[in-house]
């Protein structure tokens, strides 16, 4: 399974991608609202939203080029690692009872 993280700390990139990898995820993290984002988060299964860390411009962006129907979002005011984890495991969750 590969997600994107959007938004969170610089600080604790090395360790939301130690982390994903103890659940099985493969993690693409983007902080920062980076020239030609959509395109290079790429072909996700899910993505994460670290809403207290990120512009609104970034969140509309990600809204708009990954609707809900192609890729589903979860969307979390904490940026700790420990939210992370929480969320991909119900991500993993949803996707084993397939759903979207």
């Amino acid at each position: 399974m590969c997600v994107a993280l959007i938004g969170g700390m610089d600080r604790l990139k090395k360790h939301y991608v130690e982390e994903a990898k103890k659940v099985g995820v493969q993690l693409r993290v983007f902080t920062k609202l980076e020239k030609d984002t959509a395109k290079k988060i790429g072909d996700v299964d899910a993505i994460v939203i670290f809403t207290n860390k990120i512009s609104h411009e970034l969140k509309l962006t990600i809204k708009k080029v990954y609707p809900i129907k192609k890729c589903p979002y979860m969307m979390c005011h904490s940026c700790g690692v420990s939210s992370l984890i929480k969320c991909l495991e119900s991500l993993k969750k949803m996707k084993q009872k397939g759903g979207r």
